[in-house]
């Protein structure tokens, strides 16, 4: 039970200068607590009119037409934009396409298939089950080895673990930049050069990242990174995913899902499949035009704000659920870091009564989510949470905890 030591969060939330921004957001005026932004983030409010005039102007006024008016670009145009947004990429680097793990299957054979006599692919043993499945299946399409890194379910990649496993056999490193269940964000820069030393090529995803913390691609020297729209950058459900392949690199890798919307010349229809120069070359078939609409007011929402000021609100909101947590929670483990440097965007608390809670909590309309082992997880989406939902939010946890352990 707290003792009433716990920060007030109505002066943090006056005091927060991207405050006014929740209400842009559908729903954030409800009493929901939403501890899931880091899974699906909620709607703008411009996003439904913007869908309806789509509907009525673009595709029903202009039909075809629209194609060579702005949608055969748009995986590009957005894809720079996104870059410049939050992603610390130049221009002609990002397209936006497919899934998540359509991408990472991409990036990963391309990857493969330029370090010719390497068959290692490293990567870690809690690594979200996507990245490890499509690695798996090319594994065994290629004849190619996963070196794995062993983790801390609690904590992630470390360049320390990372120098233990690479050698002369690797050919790609993957790596989550934020671990989905822990939040540890990874110290990408130094990772990236210890793959490099070791000649591989580096695989980023994104996905519990971008739009919540910096990320700086370029400087990092990042070969090829992936990264969902739905989460952070609230593209909506399925919305399509992107990817970046930095410049150099771009003569030199294919991708193996040869479409038409990726080559050379994709309206000759031709015998043989010409890739496209640059980032064209990563698309395969038609773009999901309408799938992009929800991203391009994100976007702009982002370039707006700057996501460094969404990074400080971020840590602001998570060092307040850890704070609001030790003291109403006594009885239930931190599962990420202590140190914001060192977190991601979201906080996971565990207690071997956590899934109980978590069913719980959803029919009280305060949604987090749960991950084994033990573990809610908390997301906190910094421009449609407030403070007084983060201890709305844990209050409802004390409560529900101490109903399903009584």
């Amino acid at each position: 039970m707290s003792t009433g030591t716990i920060t007030d969060p109505a002066p943090l939330d006056a005091a927060d200068p991207l405050a006014a921004h929740r209400d842009l957001f559908v729903g954030a005026e409800t009493p929901l607590v939403y501890f899931d932004g880091n899974s699906l983030g909620r709607p703008l409010r411009v996003t439904g009119p913007r869908l309806a005039a789509f509907v009525e102007q673009e595709w029903g006024g202009r039909l075809i037409r629209g194609w060579d008016e702005r949608w055969f670009e748009l995986p590009l145009t957005l894809g720079d934009r996104l870059g410049r947004a939050c992603l610390g990429a130049a221009a002609g680097q990002t397209a936006i396409a497919d899934s998540t793990t359509v991408l990472l299957y991409k990036t990963i054979r391309a990857a493969l298939a330029a370090r010719p006599g390497r068959t290692e692919i490293v990567l870690d043993r809690d690594q979200f089950p996507t990245d490890r499945y499509v690695a798996a299946g090319i594994a065994e399409e290629t004849g190619a080895t996963l070196r794995w890194i062993e983790v801390d379910t609690s904590a992630g990649v470390t360049p320390e673990l990372l120098a233990e496993v690479v050698g002369e056999q690797t050919a790609v490193v993957l790596l989550n930049h934020v671990a989905y269940r822990s939040a540890w964000l990874a110290d990408a820069p130094a990772l990236t050069r210890i793959a490099h030393d070791a000649g591989a090529l580096v695989i980023w995803d994104l996905c519990h990242s971008a739009g919540v913390v910096p990320v700086e691609l370029d400087a990092w020297d990042v070969d090829l990174a992936v990264g969902c729209s739905y989460k952070y950058l609230n593209g909506g459900p399925g919305a399509p995913a992107f990817v970046y392949a930095a410049a150099r690199l771009q003569d030199e890798l294919r991708q193996p899902l040869q479409g038409w919307m990726g080559a050379a010349d994709p309206f000759t229809m031709g015998p043989s499949y010409e890739p496209a120069p640059g980032m064209r070359r990563w698309l395969s078939g038609t773009p999901a035009v309408v799938g992009m609409l929800a991203l391009e007011d994100m976007v702009d929402l982002l370039g707006e704000v700057g996501v460094e000021a969404v990074r400080a609100k971020s840590v602001g909101l998570t060092a307040y659920a850890a704070e609001v947590a030790a003291e109403l929670l006594p009885e239930v483990a931190p599962a990420s870091p202590t140190d914001p440097e060192r977190r991601g965007g979201h906080l996971t608390l565990s207690h071997p009564a956590m899934r109980e809670v978590t069913a719980a909590l959803w029919r009280r309309d305060v949604i987090p989510d749960y991950r084994d082992p033990h573990g809610l997880r908390i997301g906190l989406s910094p421009l449609s949470t407030s403070y007084a939902e983060v201890r709305a939010g844990l209050d409802a946890v004390r409560e529900v905890l101490d109903e399903v352990t009584a």
